[in-house]
């Protein structure tokens, strides 16, 4: 009987770790469902790229644009989309390179010209993923008020 009862919880356990994992594709499209039912709901005129970021720009700004590589400074909030606000710059901004950020950033804030204001849009492949990071739960889609305030190169 011990046996019987040791191969019952065996099946479960197996058959509870054999939880469909939902695929980088299947992700990316909750995620852009996701995204635009916030957009929808907020009224945003929102770009949307191949990789599935959205951004709006709400001031062009009339600096140049950076590129991938380059190091800037920015003025950010970063927030769930339910508003809850999970990291934010003082008023001097951030300065980094962008291939130290999260992809999202290094995508978006090339979109912006110096002196640029916008919100970008991240879909969880390009944020934290599956992993998440912190307060960041697995596969969120996250959302940063920026300012593009200089490229620094």
């Amino acid at each position: 009987m011990k046996v019987y009862y040791l191969l019952v919880l065996a099946m479960i356990i197996g058959l509870s770790a054999c939880d469909k994992a939902v695929s980088p594709e299947e992700q990316l499209a909750t995620d852009i469902k996701i995204i635009k039912e916030y957009i929808s709901d907020k009224g945003l005129d929102a770009t949307e790229t191949q990789t599935g970021l959205h951004y709006v720009i709400h001031n062009e700004g009339t600096g140049n644009y950076p590129n991938a590589q380059s190091n800037v400074t920015v003025r950010y909030k970063g927030y769930f989309l339910d508003g809850n606000v999970f990291d934010q710059s003082d008023v001097e901004g951030v300065t980094f390179n962008l291939q130290s950020v999260i992809k999202g950033w290094t995508e978006g804030i090339p979109k912006f010209r110096e002196g640029g204001k916008g919100i970008l849009l991240i879909p969880s492949a390009l944020a934290y993923g599956p992993n998440g990071s912190g307060s960041i739960k697995p596969n969120t889609v996250l959302a940063f008020d920026v300012e593009l305030l200089t490229i620094v190169d």
